[in-house]
Formats: structure tokens, sequence, C-alpha cells
């Protein structure tokens, strides 16, 4: 009985870091913005160059080095292997901000953010492997928080359920996710203050 409970929690913890990484994370908030903000028609023309440009992209980046063993896993849990994951990823983003500023002469300031929080844990993870499912989750709440608060709470309690995940699966230890969460909590603060600052 004893082994049991443990390896439960372990199943538990697996489905549940699995589930919300960053960009199925980033997906849903897209999904309910859209849902919330938007006609179908505009939240097409806002999510389909997000997809193409940096979701299906990092998919794709993520399994070809996972199979050719460049990658030990999907987490990118090694903290050698990450430095090519953040450049890609930044790079898409980049991509992406160039294209959406020609297009709509804008910068879209939720991917800017998310290229901020990018380099911050770049940085980072020249000393400290700092988790990235705490540090977006975390990110995605403050993005929940601009639209609804009771979603941007029960965002934030999954961010936190997420960091637990990451300690009981191993994937980082408790100073790792501290760490993801403080780059979080520092860059979503300045995001909802520029968020509340281009409102007014």
């Amino acid at each position: 009985m004893e082994e049991k409970q443990p390896l439960l929690v372990h199943k538990i913890s697996k489905v549940i870091s699995d589930f919300f990484n960053p960009l199925v994370s980033l997906f849903i908030f897209y999904v309910y913005m859209s849902v919330r903000e938007y006609s179908l028609k505009d939240s097409l023309l806002y999510f389909v160059p997000i997809l193409l440009m940096i979701i299906i992209p990092v998919i794709i980046w993520l399994i070809w080095n996972v199979k050719t063993g460049r990658y030990t896993n999907m987490d990118v849990s090694d903290r050698v292997q990450r430095k090519t994951l953040y450049i890609f990823l930044g790079g898409c983003v980049i991509l992406y901000l160039l294209f959406n500023y020609i297009r709509n002469g804008y910068i879209d300031l939720v991917m800017l953010f998310i290229l901020i929080l990018l380099i911050t844990m770049q940085i980072s993870n020249f000393y400290i492997k700092s988790s990235m499912h705490t540090s977006f989750n975390i990110f995605v709440a403050a993005l929940f928080f601009t639209l609804d608060w009771k979603m941007g709470l029960i965002w934030l309690g999954i961010a936190i359920l997420v960091g637990i995940t990451r300690v009981i699966l191993k994937r980082h230890t408790v100073k790792e996710v501290f760490m993801g969460a403080g780059i979080a909590f520092l860059i979503s603060f300045i995001y909802l203050y520029c968020n509340i600052q281009f409102q007014h």
C-alpha cells in the first residue's frame, strides 16, 4: 500500500505537469481570450500566425531534437540542452513580433513580455535551471488577470500545483521552482503595470 501511494502521486503529477506545459497553457489562454474578446474571424487572424510561427515550429523542434537525441526529453530537463531551446523559442517570438508589427503597426505586448521572460530565463540558466513550467504558468495567470481576476486566481493555483509536480517528478529542485516563480512574478508585475498604463 505504501508503494502504491507514491506511484499514484507520481502518475498524477506527470499528467498535471505534461498537460500544463508552457505551450498548452498559452494555447488555453489564447482560446479563452479569443472566445471572450473577439469574433471568430478576428480570433483566427490573431491566433493563426501565433500557431504557425511559434507553437507548431516549437513542437516540431522539440520532437525532432528528442528523436535525434539532442534533447533527453520533451521537457528539456538538461540545463545545457536548454540553451538551444531558448534561442529557438526567442527566434520564433521575434519573427512573430516583426510580422505582427509590419502587418498591424503595433507591438504585441503579450509576446514582447514572453520574449523578455525567455531572455531572463536564459540568463538565469547560466547559473540555475529555473522551472519553465512554473514560470510560464505564473505568467499565464497574469495574462488571465487582465481578463478576469477569478481566472487569474485559478491559474495561479494551477501554477503552484505545477511547481509542486516538477519537484515530485524530480525535474527540478525546490530552489529551481522558486527561481522560475521569482522571475515570472517580476516579469508579470511589470507586464500588468504596463497593461494598466496602456489602457489609460
